[in-house]
Parts: C-alpha cells; sequence; structure tokens
C-alpha cells in the first residue's frame, strides 16, 4: 500500500479522521502500537461511553486560546455524531444533562468507527511501534514524509497525530505526538494530569466513601461545578472534583461548598435553637454522620445550648467555603485525561494542519483543548478528527 494519509493512533480521533479522509478519497493507514483499536473507549463510562454532550461548545474546553476549538466544533457537532450512532442503531440515553451514554457496551462505538474505517478503504496496522516521522527525500511528493516502524518505513503524503496524550498509562499512552510535535518545530504546552482525583496531606481514612453533593469552583471568576464528591483513602474524588481538577495549578485552593444552595449559617443557627440539648454533630444533620462528626469533633461533647455563636459561625464558614488546597495529584495513572499538549498557536484552526508544516496535522487529546468531564473529550475527538480527515484527504484529490 502506498497510502496518501497515515494516522497514528487508533483511539478515537484516529478512528474517525481516518474513516473521513477514506470516506473522502485519501488512501488511508492507521497504525498503532496496542492490540486493538479504541481501547480507551472500551473502558470510558463505565464501559457505555458517554460519547458525546449535547451541550458542548468552546466554553467546555480549557485552552491557552478558549476560541481554538469553536470552528471544528461548530462544523461537526452532537447531533452529527448522533445520527451516525442512530444509523448504526446503537441505543443510548441520556444519563444526567446533555450526557449521553451507550445502553450496552461501549464497544458498539468501536465497531462503529472500525465498520466505518473499513467500508472506506482503510487499512490497519496493530501491534506497530513508530520510531520516528521525517521529512520524504526531495522529489517523492511535495509535502512527503517517511514514517519509521519497527516493521519498516512507509512514504505518506500526510500524516496525523493522533496518539492521544499521556493519561492511564496502563492502556499504553505515552508522549509519541508531543515528541513528534517537538522535532517538526511545533511548540508544546506544559502538560499535567486532568479530570484527576485530588490527594490531601490529611485525608481521613474514616471518611473513605462517603459521598455527597457540593459545589466546586477555582477563583472567584472560574467556573462552579454543582455535582457530587466522594472521600478517599488519600484524598478526594467525583465528578466535581475531577472537574475543578483541571484548573487546579500548583498551590490553588478550590472553594467547596458541602451546602450547595442552602445558607449554611442559618441552617445551623436554626438546628442549634430547635434542639439545644442535642450533641455537635446534629448541627450537620444535613450531611453524612460520618463527615459531620468528623467536622465537628473540635467543638467536643458540648451540647448545643452551651456552644458560644462564634463557633457556630466558624463552622458555618468551614462548610459553606471549605478551602480544599490539594497536596497533589492521583497522577495520569487515574486522569482521564491530559491537560496541555500541542500549542494551538502552531495549528490552523480549521483544518489542524501545523501551520509551518504543510501535510503534518495534530488531533484529540494530544492538542492543547481539554474538555469538561461528561462527553466534551469525545466531541472534541470527532470533530477535531472529521476537520483533519477532510482537509488531508482534499491534498489528493
Amino acid at each position: 500500500m502506498n497510502p496518501d494519509v497515515i494516522v497514528l493512533g487508533a483511539g478515537a480521533a484516529g478512528l474517525m479522521a481516518a474513516a473521513v479522509a477514506g470516506q473522502n478519497g485519501a488512501r488511508v493507514l492507521v497504525l498503532d502500537h496496542g492490540p486493538e483499536p479504541g481501547r480507551k473507549i472500551l473502558i470510558s463510562g463505565g464501559g457505555r461511553c458517554n460519547f458525546t454532550h449535547l451541550e458542548t461548545g468552546p466554553n467546555c474546553f480549557i485552552s491557552q486560546n478558549r476560541h481554538f476549538a469553536r470552528s471544528a466544533l461548530a462544523r461537526y457537532t452532537p447531533q452529527d455524531f448522533l445520527k451516525l450512532v442512530n444509523r448504526y442503531g446503537i441505543a443510548w440515553h441520556e444519563k444526567a444533562r446533555g450526557q449521553l451514554f451507550c445502553d450496552g457496551s461501549a464497544g458498539q462505538i468501536v465497531d462503529m468507527l472500525v465498520s466505518e474505517c473499513r467500508a472506506a478503504g482503510c487499512e490497519f496496522r496493530m501491534q506497530t511501534r513508530i520510531l520516528d516521522v521525517r521529512r520524504a527525500e526531495h522529489g517523492f511528493a511535495e509535502h512527503g514524509f517517511i514514517v519509521v516502524t519497527d516493521g519498516g518505513e512507509i512514504r505518506t503524503d500526510s500524516v496525523i497525530l493522533a496518539t492521544g496524550g499521556l493519561s492511564i498509562p496502563k492502556l499504553g499512552a505515552s508522549d509519541l505526538s508531543l515528541r513528534l510535535a517537538r522535532k517538526f518545530g511545533l511548540r508544546v504546552v506544559p502538560t499535567a494530569p486532568a479530570l484527576v482525583p485530588l490527594v490531601l496531606e490529611d485525608a481521613d481514612p474514616e471518611l473513605a466513601g462517603v459521598s455527597l453533593p457540593i459545589v466546586a469552583r477555582v477563583g472567584k471568576k472560574g467556573p462552579c461545578f454543582e455535582d457530587g464528591m466522594v472521600f478517599t483513602h488519600r484524598g478526594v474524588s467525583g465528578p466535581a472534583i475531577l472537574q475543578i481538577s483541571s484548573y487546579l495549578e500548583n498551590g490553588d485552593a478550590a472553594q467547596i461548598d458541602l451546602l450547595p444552595g442552602q445558607n449554611a449559617l442559618n441552617v445551623l443557627l436554626k438546628v442549634k435553637k430547635d434542639r439545644p440539648k442535642a450533641l455537635p454533630p446534629s448541627l450537620l444533620e444535613a450531611l453524612p454522620l460520618r463527615l459531620a462528626r468528623a467536622l465537628t469533633v473540635g467543638m467536643g461533647e458540648t451540647m448545643l445550648a452551651n456552644q458560644p455563636d462564634r463557633a457556630i459561625k466558624a463552622l458555618a464558614e468551614r462548610i459553606s467555603n471549605w478551602q480544599l488546597r490539594p497536596a497533589g495529584t492521583e497522577g495520569y495513572t487515574k486522569a482521564e485525561v491530559m491537560r496541555g499538549g500541542i500549542d494551538t498557536r502552531d495549528l490552523s484552526s480549521q483544518t489542524l494542519e501545523a501551520r509551518e508544516v504543510p501535510g503534518l496535522y495534530a488531533i484529540g487529546e494530544a492538542v492543547d483543548v481539554t474538555g469538561w468531564l461528561g462527553g466534551h473529550n469525545f466531541q472534541w475527538a470527532w470533530a477535531s478528527g472529521v476537520a483533519a480527515g477532510q482537509a488531508a484527504a482534499a491534498g489528493h484529490r
């Protein structure tokens, strides 16, 4: 095979890019070091794949250029992907507002994407190590490349970097796309684990498993997330915590409201008035008992009638504005995605092509576009894959 386009990576973005490039007339080869396509898709959403979010948009992504994703997202929408899902007869449901999941296995999404690739004539070479990518010798093609693998060298006109980021190393995550981007002169925004549980220095193992709804934010102008939190043996996790983890820099604190939608001081003073002989944990009767006991341990065994109002006010402030300052995160092992990546300043927002390296494209998690929890990252994979697939194929018509 003498492919027009080589896609490096058989994940969500790579499979979409390959299918679209093939559908648009390009001869496509997909290379991946793993044993099967779409391994990260298979474990996503608890095995049911939260494949998109109906309300996705540029505001749902973190990037040094938050407008960069606008073009691709506008041209391939959640409704477009949903049409594809429906065409394959895949049953789905809306689990939370806008979050779409398969009723059955995430494998249905992988099978769908692979079927699209096969129908478009794409060739797969799995369990293939990609050793290098370099410019082709003069005369082969105007913008040609040579992809060096453990099975030999392959010439192509275009290369799409779709090997993802560093999250979930047990699935074979690597920094290949970042290394190749740097080799070709593209800048890389510093990377970090995102959508990841947080580690606390003073984590209380006795609270492990306790969960409750909270409101979390980082800074006065940061986004506000109202969702669940769960204590772990090492810190905290849950949807709201994963969301704010993407915004935390070293030393930052998150503001946590443990009684969302309520005036904590009024709630506590009412309990004190109504139950003067009760003990301090009763002040937090709206919270799980183990958490209530942990938060009031410093108030002793003095009944509420004898607790000074200043102690009540201090407790109210703590539960309505808990300053959560993590010691770190659980790292890439537990992170759902990588933050940072290939700098968007060096890519076209319309085609995802490197501005100074014609024929080289970067898509998906490898790019400095990181979505919120809930299907946004998959939608970016689909949209960026479509944009790059169309553009890469267009040069060969």
